[in-house]
């Protein structure tokens, strides 16, 4: 059943990423030009972001720091000056760092908080009354399948992606009566430099080209929340119906912590 308005023709729509410097952002961005989007890219890496667009003829680039809530709303002008409307808004941006209780760092914690979380909050207040007065659009929110439920070395990282998935399901409840598509995608593994901190077995890891296809298919299928793959995410999901007890103990014997 889909649950917001099927996004299957990219001709001429303009979608704004925050976050597409590298990993799944930019392998997004960069399979939404193809398809024929007018792409407007963002993050702090001002060389990246400039390589991609040399790469992608007509996309923009437009640098930010999604921690200062200027400088969004005045990418955000610039986004939206590009077509004179918004179809697509990406929050892509994401910090991780392994860290257990037993080396707790409230910096780092704060970090994750401030780019994971408060970045998405920034992007949102800057782009949601464009939405509303369009009645249309779609709002993305890239959040993780470690938002679901606790998980070792996740202590920084987990709590705001789970923060992400209520998030945009209290936004799909009130905005999608006004016409506007909200969705969370939360993937498992997928080969970034984020994920190329981990030193253990990843499974049924994926290139960010496979976690772009993925998302894009959910997009086209209507769907609020895309997870993949489903062989991974799918168990994670059974597993989050176990009682607590359970549930402890599966992880433990599944990760050896």
């Amino acid at each position: 059943m889909a649950l917001n308005p099927k996004l299957d023709d990219w001709s001429g729509r303009v979608a704004w990423l925050v976050g597409a410097s590298t990993g799944i952002g930019r392998a997004t961005a960069s399979a939404l030009h193809a398809r024929g989007a007018s792409v407007v890219v963002s993050a702090r890496n001002t060389r990246a972001l400039d390589a991609f667009v040399q790469a992608h003829p007509g996309s923009r680039a437009v640098p930010i720091d999604a921690g200062d809530r200027e400088s969004v709303r005045a990418a955000a002008l610039q986004a939206l000056a590009v077509g004179g409307r918004l179809d697509l808004v990406v929050y892509s941006a994401g910090r991780y760092k392994a860290q257990r209780a037993t080396a707790f760092d409230l910096d780092e914690m704060l970090r994750h908080q401030q780019v994971n979380y408060v970045g998405a909050l920034h992007v949102i207040d800057a782009v949601l009354p464009t939405l509303l007065k369009q009645q249309a659009g779609h709002l993305s929110l890239i959040g993780s399948v470690a938002g679901y439920r606790g998980l070792p070395n996740s202590l920084a990282y987990g709590p705001t992606k789970a923060a992400l998935i209520n998030l945009a399901q209290t936004l799909y409840l009130d905005l999608s009566e006004r016409g506007l598509g909200v969705s969370i995608v939360n993937p498992g593994f997928v080969e970034t430099p984020l994920t190329a901190q981990n030193e253990f077995h990843m499974p049924a890891l994926l290139t960010p080209e496979q976690a772009a296809d993925a998302i894009l298919a959910g997009w086209r299928k209507g769907e609020f929340e895309i997870h993949f793959p489903k062989r991974f995410t799918l168990w994670l999901k059974a597993l989050g119906h176990l009682n607590d007890a359970l549930y402890f103990r599966a992880v433990r014997r599944a990760t050896g912590l």
